[in-house]
């Protein structure tokens, strides 16, 4: 009996404490935090089912500045995911701290500054990746194919809902 609530104690401390302690978790090799956003640095890039060359490659990355999300880190490997929760373990050199976004709606509308009544910049197709500019509670400002301009942050994958980048 004892036994039990004090395992239900503990469980009912880590439950509590689990969205406070993810948003301070931090990688254990960079320091940096967890989850982040990084970029494809290369063409290609192999996603194995673990953190060494001798593991077997699940994924292949084909693109470019392709946006993916680290969420955890050993030696020189980093876990990532992809927009779709798929990944793997990719060597740190094929990453970048560029940042970049895939766009998720159709013909999305770059305005000129954060506020949809602004004239249109462009619009850009799904699937596109964007370089990310600036990141305010809402909006985020994207440059690709020679066009900028600010979009709605709910429009693109590869930012956090909180973020801010200035």
């Amino acid at each position: 009996m004892v036994r039990t609530s004090v395992l239900a104690g503990l469980l009912a401390a880590l439950l509590c404490g689990t969205a406070a302690q993810a948003a301070e978790e931090r990688g254990p090799v960079t320091n940096l935090p967890l989850p982040r956003y990084v970029s494809l640095k290369t063409g290609e890039g192999n996603a194995r089912r673990g953190p060494s060359l001798t593991h077997r490659i699940d994924w292949v990355y084909k693109r470019r500045d392709m946006p993916l999300e680290i969420t955890a880190e050993y030696g020189h490997w980093r876990r990532v995911r992809d927009k779709d929760g798929v990944g793997g373990w990719i060597h740190y050199a094929l990453l970048s701290g560029v940042r970049t976004v895939l766009i998720e709606e159709d013909m999305l509308e770059l305005h000129q500054r954060p506020d949809p009544a602004t004239p249109v910049e462009a619009k850009l197709a799904i699937g596109v990746i964007a370089h990310l500019e600036h990141c305010e509670k809402d909006w985020c400002e994207l440059s690709a194919g020679g066009y900028a301009g600010w979009a709605p942050k709910t429009a693109v994958w590869g930012v956090g809902p909180d973020e801010i980048l200035e």
